[in-house]
């Protein structure tokens, strides 16, 4: 079975950073396809990044250049580091694994419980 537990989440002043860690179950970071997303109330779940089996990652506009996802096999933990944060970046975030590496949030069928991240101008 697989489970992912994020923490790292907190409050941060616009500019600041963060760190997201997302402890997934044994082998699920070597055999699976990893993702964040990120969800504010009212709007639907969108993707931050995701890093498949191989490492490659690939992100969303948002993200690219301030974002960067990682894992460390040897500890089963995905990563999601925040820098530059802005206001808008305020949102829940979730970790989740799947086999197929998917775009869409709906594609994928292992999720974490989330952890909030809120960035203050």
């Amino acid at each position: 079975q697989v489970m992912l537990v994020e923490t790292g989440g907190g409050s941060v002043q616009a500019g600041g950073s963060l760190r997201l860690s997302c402890a997934v179950s044994k082998s699920t970071s070597m055999n699976y396809c990893l993702a964040w997303f990120r969800q504010v109330p009212a709007n639907e779940r969108e993707t931050v990044a995701i890093i498949n089996s191989d490492g490659r990652t690939v992100y969303a506009e948002s993200a690219k250049g301030r974002f960067t996802i990682s894992k460390d096999n040897t500890k089963n933990t995905l990563y999601l580091q925040l820098n530059s944060l802005k206001p808008e970046d305020t949102a829940m975030y979730y970790c989740a694994a799947d086999r197929a590496c998917a775009w869409a949030p709906k594609l994928w069928n292992y999720w974490g419980q989330g952890t909030q991240v809120t960035v203050s101008s």
